[in-house]
């Protein structure tokens, strides 16, 4: 799984621009049995495996000899819930070392040499390597060097808790439905205050409990006000 990300898309860029050092380590290379055993039943009997601590400790030891102290992560359902801001914290990070939880979850007495455990929803999988794969494109999107135009990350959805705005692209109608005026007047004040209040608007409507998080300026403050009372004229229309 890891491999494959490594030949395509946001993984395979940041190496070759040399933004990324990027390494797949298989935790049955730690094992000392000769069935490479990762895994066993649970003590307290119940069902499914729980995978063992000692090769995991031995690989993070050895792993960490190798290239160095790392920032250890662990994916597991009782992890915090990951996102744009802690995408930010890991990005700043020299070294990270991730251990995508499998079965039941792993020995509880590996947390404490784990420096971080997160989760990337109340959903479960089949392991932990598609939510650390998740977590890695949206780190290296980060990197300086790795996206070519810098404008493009701060206005992306969940850089400031607002939704993006709406994006239209040619051509100017498609069945009747037209592209909003401004975007065509070429006058770029106009065209950033639509944006910004289109991003309130549509956080506000999909999202609100974004809304609460974010730090309004005087001038999104206005813009929330308009907001507000258009889906107030809005919704006085319709009960009319």
């Amino acid at each position: 799984m890891f491999l494959c990300v490594k030949k395509e898309g946001i993984i395979k860029i940041a190496e070759e621009r040399k933004s990324l050092q990027f390494y797949v380590h298989n935790l049955r290379d730690f094992t000392k049995d000769r069935h490479r055993t990762t895994d066993d039943t649970p003590y307290g009997g119940g069902a499914g495996m729980v995978m063992l601590a000692e090769p995991i400790l031995k690989g993070i030891k050895e792993i960490e000899s190798k290239h160095g102290s790392s920032y250890k992560i662990l994916l597991t359902p009782q992890g915090e819930r990951f996102n744009q801001k802690t995408a930010h914290f890991l990005s700043q990070k020299e070294s990270l070392l991730f251990v995508p939880a499998h079965y039941e979850g792993v020995d509880e007495r590996i947390t404490n040499k784990i420096d971080m455990e997160l989760s990337v929803g109340d959903f479960i999988l089949s392991g932990g390597e598609f939510a650390t794969l998740l977590i890695i494109d949206a780190i290296v999107r980060l990197l300086p060097g790795v996206l070519g135009n810098k404008e493009s990350l701060n206005e992306e959805s969940f850089e400031n808790d607002l939704l993006e705005y709406p994006q239209y692209t040619r051509p100017g109608e498609i069945n009747g439905e037209k592209v909003p005026e401004v975007l065509l007047s070429g006058h770029h004040e106009k065209i950033r205050r639509w944006r910004l209040k289109e991003s309130i608007k549509r956080t506000l409507v999909k999202r609100p409990d974004l809304i609460a998080k974010h730090r309004f300026t005087e001038e999104e403050k206005q813009l929330l006000k308009e907001v507000l009372e258009e889906i107030e004229n809005t919704a006085k229309e319709i009960l009319k």
